[in-house]
């Protein structure tokens, strides 16, 4: 039976310091000027930014800005918070969970974008010759995940939906290359899982999904920003997500030109990456009344499960500008 996780978001060590070394390499090797010039970007292997990264676009909208762009690879949204946290990135992409246990801990950072979600592009998966069947059956088992992770979410939720408690099962918290190692072995009995891990252990485990989001309530994905960042650079800010929406209709319309693109990038199987990319409806969006409130839906779950310390007031932490809401929404 798993315990109630310690209340508060752990912070990552080795992590920090890595980038606690990145800052003062950054802060002696520029001028204040040029280090203003420098939008440090957190991205997942999976997401639009991926895209920009591969694609170079965003590189040539900011330029007029005056900016160039230095992207830095996260295993997850938690981890990448971090970062936010100790100001060693402005600007990234996770989903709804790792936002919500951020806010809880304290962590300064601002929802200044929203994407939806797949319902099919993450799980909780189990291996094929697995004799669990069904979600009820994980009850007493061993289930491998990121903590506070979009995945965390999909967890409870399907526990929820099977008339479980988050405590019947056996959270086992790792990040995802781990997570991967541990279910291979088999020394977990499930793990729950987005893409592009999912798809890749679909086609090179041959993994069967147990559950997804089909039948459940499907959170966002959000974009992130330090709150001074936001508040002081808005233009940069509705650069980068008028971008995105731009980028977001081109994948659509081509998932095989975007997974030829990115699958030299993130070192996967051209077909495991138009996998994922088709799983995804991409439509950047300025985060509305209606999407707080699914983000609220969300974190009240997770302090409803004793997750997370505090009940947290989501809208707390949403910048909103008329004019990058505007520009959004016209295209």
């Amino acid at each position: 039976m798993a315990r109630h996780p310690r209340h508060s978001l752990h912070l990552a060590a080795a992590l920090l310091a890595a980038f606690t070394t990145f800052s003062a390499a950054a802060q002696s090797g520029n001028t204040n000027s040029e280090a203003a010039k420098v939008l440090r970007i957190g991205y997942q292997k999976s997401g639009l930014l991926a895209v920009l990264k591969a694609q170079g676009s965003l590189d040539d909208k900011l330029k007029p800005l005056g900016y160039s762009i230095k992207w830095f690879e996260f295993p997850a949204g938690p981890q990448l918070l971090e970062a936010l946290n100790a100001n060693s990135i402005d600007f990234g992409y996770t989903g709804a969970p790792p936002a919500v246990f951020a806010q809880a801990a304290g962590v300064r950072f601002v929802y200044v974008g929203a994407e939806p979600s797949g319902r099919h592009a993450e799980a909780i998966l189990v291996k094929g010759d697995s004799a669990l069947r069904n979600v009820a059956d994980l009850k007493g088992k061993r289930v491998a995940l990121q903590k506070g992770s979009s995945a965390n979410y999909l967890l409870l939720e399907a526990l929820k939906k099977a008339g479980l408690r988050y405590e019947d099962v056996n959270a086992v918290y790792l990040p995802p290359a781990d997570a991967r190692g541990a279910f291979e072995s088999g020394s977990v009995d499930a793990w729950a899982i987005w893409d592009p891990y999912y798809a890749s252990a679909q086609h090179a485990l041959k993994a069967r999904t147990l559950v997804d989001y089909a039948e459940l309530n499907n959170p966002w994905n959000f974009y992130e920003a330090t709150p001074d960042f936001a508040q002081q650079h808005p233009d940069v800010i509705g650069a980068i997500l008028g971008q995105l929406r731009t980028a977001g209709v081109w994948v659509n319309e081509h998932p095989a030109e975007t997974a030829a693109l990115l699958a030299p990038k993130v070192g996967l199987d051209q077909k495991v990456v138009e996998t994922w990319v088709r799983r995804y409806p991409y439509g950047t969006t300025a985060v509305t009344d209606e999407i707080v409130r699914s983000q609220q839906i969300v974190a009240d779950a997770f302090y409803g499960a004793h997750l997370i310390p505090q009940k947290i007031t989501v809208k707390d932490s949403v910048w909103q500008n008329r004019e990058v809401a505007s520009a959004l929404a016209a295209k």
